[in-house]
């Protein structure tokens, strides 16, 4: 079955991706292709670093983004996404079986994509440390994607 974009992110208009809620991220992953890819990705179960020469950009279509959307289209101030991360089983960050919660780190912060020779889904954000930049790429398993809110701040 192939994922088919309703709002494909096109360069040219800069017209960004569709959010996406944890429901239609679940459905989109249940829409995709669970067969391998023959492209530099890999398998990708859980985090995975991605040099921007091994991501087949030209193979690939945003569906959609995790991000927070805002109204005048960036980031309102002291509105930055948690970096908080959702591991009620004990998992860890680098693990494949770790929930895909998109309200916690580092979904929040991911865009969706199609590729269009295997029709996998794949999210990917970009890491930013003090002296170095990683791309990373995990494959959408629909088991794994959780609806789980942020803690209330307040409480």
């Amino acid at each position: 079955m192939a994922i088919r974009a309703e709002n494909p992110w096109n360069p040219m208009t800069m017209k960004p991706p569709p959010r996406l809620d944890a429901a239609g991220l679940k459905d989109l992953a249940k829409a995709a292709s669970t067969q391998k890819c023959a492209c530099a990705l890999g398998p990708c179960a859980g985090w995975d670093s991605m040099t921007e020469d091994r991501w087949p950009a030209s193979h690939m279509t945003a569906v959609g983004s995790l991000r927070e959307a805002h109204p005048d289209g960036d980031q309102a101030p002291g509105s930055e996404p948690t970096f908080e991360e959702f591991h009620p089983q004990g998992t860890r960050y680098e693990s494949a079986l770790a929930p895909i919660a998109p309200a916690f780190f580092p979904y929040n912060r991911c865009d969706v994509f199609a590729c269009n020779r295997c029709q996998r889904v794949l999210l990917r954000y970009t890491e930013f440390g003090g002296y170095y930049v990683d791309h990373r790429v995990r494959a959408l398993n629909a088991d794994l994607v959780v609806d789980a809110p942020l803690p209330d701040a307040a409480a």
